[in-house]
C-alpha cells in the first residue's frame, strides 16, 4: 500500500469486517435471529431481496426493528435503491432517520454516484460516521473501479469499502458459475487493485449455494488469498467458515507481534529496514502489522464484553 493510501485508511476507524450477512428487511424472521449470531456486520437490504409492492412495508420493518434492538459490535448498514429509482430518496430519508453505520448503493459505476449520496449526508448534517459503502456488480462499475474508489480519497469523503456483486456480473458478461471463478478472477482482482490503491476496504461476493459449505469454504480461502477483507453472505451457516478463514491466523498475530515489537526496540529508531531472523523487514511492515493487531485488540475486547 502507498503512504498516501496508508494515511487515508488511518483517517477511517479500523473495523473488523470478515462476515457481513445480507438479510431482507421484509424478514422478521431473520431480523429476530440477529443478535445470537457473530457476524461482524448486516447488510439490510431493501434492494434486491424486497419486492417493489414491499418496499414501503421493509422500510416500516427496519425503522421499528433499527429502533427496538441493539446489535452490539455488528455494523449495520443499509442497501438502498438506486438513485434512478421511486425508492431511492424514501429509503435514503429512512437512512437519515436510524443513522446506520453506513449506506450501501447498489451497482455503482460513476464517481457521481457516490458523490451525490455524499453530499445529501453532508447537507443533511449526518455525523461523519455514516459512511457509504459501494458495489461494484456491473462490467462499467469493474471498468470504473479506480475512479469510483478514488472519489473516496479526500478527507472528508465517507466511501469506506466495495462489495464485489457477482450474480449481475455473470449475468452481464455471459460467465457461468463454475468451481473456482476461473474466468471471474481478473475482474475480482481489478476490484481489489482499485480498492487498495486509495485505502478502501474490500468485501468478496455471496456464494449463493448455502448448503455446500465445502465449496463455501473453498471459496473464502481464495477471497483470503485475493486479499478480501471478508465476504457478503447470505445465511448464518456461512458466518463460522467466514470468520475463520477472513479471521488473522495465530501464525500470523505472532509475526505481527514479532515485526511491531523489533520496530519498538531503541535500537532500530530512525531505521526503515531491519533484520529479522535472516529476514529483511521494512517499516511499512510494521504498519501493516499495527493494523493487525488492533483488529485482534477488537475481538478479544467483544470476547471480554458479558
Amino acid at each position: 500500500m502507498t503512504s498516501e493510501a496508508s494515511s487515508f485508511r488511518a483517517h477511517h476507524p479500523s473495523r473488523v469486517r470478515r462476515s457481513i450477512l445480507t438479510v431482507p428487511a421484509i424478514n422478521d424472521r431473520a431480523l429476530d435471529k440477529l443478535t445470537s449470531l457473530d457476524c461482524d456486520a448486516v447488510i439490510f437490504d431493501l434492494e434486491d431481496s424486497v419486492a417493489e409492492d414491499r418496499k414501503a412495508d421493509a422500510r416500516a420493518n427496519l425503522l421499528n426493528f433499527l429502533r427496538d434492538k441493539d446489535l452490539g459490535h455488528r455494523e449495520r448498514i443499509i442497501r438502498v435503491n438506486a438513485a434512478d429509482t421511486v425508492f431511492h430518496l424514501e429509503d435514503m430519508a429512512l437512512v437519515l432517520n436510524v443513522l446506520p453505520d453506513a449506506v450501501l448503493l447498489p451497482k455503482v459505476e460513476e464517481p457521481v454516484t457516490v458523490q451525490d449520496v455524499a453530499d445529501l449526508l453532508g447537507e443533511s448534517d449526518a455525523a461523519d460516521g455514516l459512511r457509504i459503502w459501494a458495489m461494484i456488480e456491473t462490467p462499467r462499475g469493474v471498468l470504473n473501479a479506480a475512479a469510483i474508489a478514488s472519489s473516496g480519497r479526500t478527507s472528508d469523503s465517507r466511501l469506506d469499502a466495495f462489495v464485489v456483486g457477482l450474480n449481475d456480473l455473470r449475468k452481464a458478461t455471459a460467465i457461468p458459475a463454475a468451481p473456482g471463478r476461473t474466468y471471474l478472477v481478473p475482474y475480482l482482482m481489478q476490484v481489489v487493485l482499485a480498492a487498495r490503491a486509495y485505502g478502501l476496504d474490500v468485501i468478496d461476493s455471496v456464494s449463493n449455494d448455502f448448503r455446500d459449505l465445502e465449496a463455501f469454504s473453498n471459496e473464502c480461502g481464495q477471497g483470503r488469498a485475493m486479499g478480501f477483507d471478508g465476504k457478503m453472505l447470505i445465511h448464518p451457516a456461512q458466518i463460522e467458515p467466514a470468520n475463520r478463514h477472513f479471521g488473522p491466523s495465530d501464525a500470523a498475530v505472532a509475526e505481527a507481534r514479532l515485526v511491531v515489537d523489533a520496530f519498538s526496540d531503541p535500537a532500530h529508531a530512525g531505521l526503515n529496514v531491519i533484520n529479522i531472523d535472516g529476514r529483511m523487514i521494512e517499516r511499512l511492515h510494521a504498519e501493516e502489522a499495527a493494523r493487525l493487531l488492533a483488529k485482534v485488540a477488537l475481538l478479544t475486547a467483544r470476547k471480554d464484553k458479558p
